[in-house]
């Protein structure tokens, strides 16, 4: 499975456009060979960087397996087309928060999981929540890393 951006490759900058300094909206991603079996895919970004310790930006999940992309600038919303339920970050608010670091590079891990089951959850989900209604039901999963720096 491969997890990828248009915007920035994977170890480098995200541009400030998808940051609290510019438009502060969603990050494009492209998700591509998909193990069959795969029922609904699971997003979180999040930056272990963060003095208070992990922060999460992003818990978006029930994304299905053919869509193939996520585009940018996806709205704040629990609930998206195609089934699509978001959850909440570490701001305390449904949807995408871009880095906004308080000072310094910080790294943000982007992690895809395959999930074998369809979830039958509601939106506003945590991070914690969600991987613990996805633990034994994960495939495969992918990773990507962008910095950014304040």
């Amino acid at each position: 499975m491969i997890l990828s951006s248009p915007v920035f490759e994977h170890g480098s900058y995200i541009p400030v456009k998808y940051t609290c300094d510019g438009e502060n909206i969603s990050i494009p991603l492209i998700f591509s060979d998909i193990p069959d079996g795969t029922k609904s895919l699971a997003l979180i970004m999040d930056d272990p960087d963060a003095p208070m310790g992990i922060f999460v930006h992003w818990v978006i999940y029930n994304i299905p397996p053919t869509l193939g992309a996520l585009p940018e600038a996806l709205p704040n919303e629990p609930y998206l087309n195609e089934g699509i339920r978001q959850g909440i970050n570490s701001f305390k608010t449904i949807g995408y928060g871009g880095p906004c670091p308080p000072n310094g590079a910080h790294r943000y891990m982007f992690k895809l999981y395959a999930i074998d089951i369809a979830l039958d959850v509601e939106a506003g989900m945590t991070k914690h929540q969600l991987l613990s209604a996805i633990d034994g039901h994960v495939i495969d999963g992918a990773g990507l890393m962008g910095i950014y720096e304040r």
